[in-house]
């Protein structure tokens, strides 16, 4: 067996202007259904992370965001997927909020009152919760 590849995933740490992060479950039919999550999706080919940060959002939450800032890098062997997670903090967006995969979704601040979550997105919750500032 050869070396697993990364499947490149971007992420978007959506920040309301009360600091309150936006969190969505994983849609039936996909790997941790139902399980927290910050939304994103995988990068296609020729797509920057930005570009596919901004395709996945549109297609999944129906909002359209201004601008996406690469904040840090994390990779996490699921068993279905060794991915690498771009993390993008997204301040600005337009459109209302629809879960066209029929997922929920929730505004969350520290300590998070959804469950489970995903274990991929753990480390960048520390982070954020030690965030000078927060965020």
């Amino acid at each position: 067996m050869g070396a697993r590849s990364f499947t490149e995933v971007a992420v978007g740490i959506l920040i309301r202007q009360d600091g309150a992060l936006l969190l969505s479950t994983r849609p039936e039919g996909k790997p941790y259904a139902g399980y927290w999550e910050f939304p994103g999706g995988k990068v296609e080919a020729g797509e920057t992370v930005t570009e596919a940060l901004r395709r996945e959002l549109h297609e999944e939450l129906g909002v359209t965001i201004a601008d996406a800032v690469e904040w840090r890098v994390t990779e996490h062997d699921y068993p279905h997927a060794l991915v690498r997670l771009h993390w993008c903090k997204v301040r600005e967006w337009q459109g209302d909020f629809e879960m066209r995969e029929g997922q929920q979704m929730a505004w969350q601040t520290f300590p998070l009152t959804v469950s489970p979550v995903l274990p991929g997105a753990y480390p960048v919750l520390d982070w954020l919760e030690q965030e000078p500032g927060r965020y």
